[in-house]
């Protein structure tokens, strides 16, 4: 066996790799159920613990400094926990003290302004955006930016009338994040857990948006504002990402992509687009879709086809619009996407053979 290494040694060692005698050997990984079980136990000790606490301590609600001080104590007790978790038990046990803590700061927040207000949610978003960023742990990262796009979804509906201008910025943010995963290469995964955190925020959006339903418990009336931008104005971000992405690819993919395959893409998106001014919400998760086989991400891919099929369905069971006229539009984005599969097998070719000629 030494034999046999010592000459792979040496030749990694002439071209520059160095191997030490740890090296090469596999790392032993848990197993799923062993870490859903300690995760499991992680929440059951935390729901004890702060029953516990929450019984002694049940006074500090009568006071809005002393719920957002013990908030803030057991949000940062919840960072050192994790700084130094070298398990899913303490990890999990960390987020379900940081969750509490941050319900006590929302408490707290709401009786200082009085009224669940837009500021109150914008409170919420700067607050998440911070744990989302600052928090060392990557479940912690997707939980932080799950809420903080819903906190800014309501904040949106709340303070301006716009939720679908909500969804159109979230995906444009998820869109620039997830094409960017690999540019800092040392944060990748905190990137991606970012990046699934937005993208469960987004599926949460639209699935209220096609029920009709407001995350505002019933409050449906919430003024002018920019509702005079709905709901065009999520579809319009929408292809505003997907215009991102096409020259993101292009410029990646200069010499492998043929002209007319470039053509076809632009002209796509606007068949798209204008097939959302119809079915809204359609290009939201055609374009999802797209990011995910642009970075080759099968959960990504798979989160835009609940988004597409959601969007689907909400559109024909649409009663502003005729069987006849569902029909039309639905056979028209059949054409649009099989055309766009056309294109990537047979053009994405051509453009391959001519940069290979140059």
């Amino acid at each position: 066996m030494s034999r046999s290494i010592t000459p792979l040694r040496e030749r990694l060692g002439r071209a520059g790799i160095t191997m030490t005698e740890g090296e090469g050997e596999p790392t032993l990984e848990t197993p799923w159920f062993v870490r859903a079980l300690q995760a499991f136990s992680g929440w059951l000790a935390a729901l004890f613990l702060l029953g516990f606490i929450g019984m002694g301590a049940v006074f500090v609600l009568d006071s809005s400094v002393a719920a957002a001080t013990l908030g803030l104590v057991m949000i940062a007790g919840a960072f050192a926990l994790l700084r130094g978790a070298n398990g899913d038990f303490v990890e999990h046990l960390a987020l379900a003290g940081s969750l509490a803590g941050q319900l006590l700061v929302a408490w707290a927040l709401g009786a200082a302004l009085e009224s669940v207000s837009a500021g109150f949610w914008w409170s919420l978003v700067g607050l998440q955006a911070v744990l989302a960023l600052v928090m060392p742990s990557l479940t912690h990262r997707t939980f932080s930016a799950f809420a903080a796009s819903l906190a800014f979804y309501l904040a949106l509906t709340e303070g301006a009338s716009a939720p679908s201008l909500a969804g159109g910025l979230v995906l444009l943010a998820l869109t620039v994040l997830w094409l960017n995963e690999f540019r800092w290469p040392a944060h990748m995964r905190q990137l991606q857990a970012l990046g699934y955190g937005l993208l469960l925020g987004l599926l949460a959006i639209q699935v209220m948006g096609y029920h009709g339903q407001s995350l505002l418990l019933g409050r449906y009336d919430y003024g002018t504002g920019l509702t005079w931008l709905e709901p065009w104005v999520g579809d319009g971000l929408a292809t505003l990402a997907l215009l991102l992405l096409i020259r993101h690819v292009f410029r990646r993919h200069r010499y492998a992509i043929a002209p007319s395959a470039r053509v076809a893409a632009y002209g796509a998106a606007a068949v798209l687009m204008l097939l959302s001014l119809q079915a809204h919400g359609l290009s939201q998760g055609a374009v999802v879709v797209a990011l995910g086989f642009a970075i080759a991400n099968r959960l990504v891919m798979g989160f835009g086809g609940l988004l597409l099929l959601l969007s689907i369905s909400n559109y024909y069971y649409w009663l502003e619009a005729t069987l006849l006229t569902k029909a039309m539009t639905l056979f028209a984005l059949g054409v649009v996407l099989l055309a766009i599969r056309w294109a990537i097998r047979h053009g994405w070719r051509i453009g391959e053979t001519e940069g290979a000629g140059q």
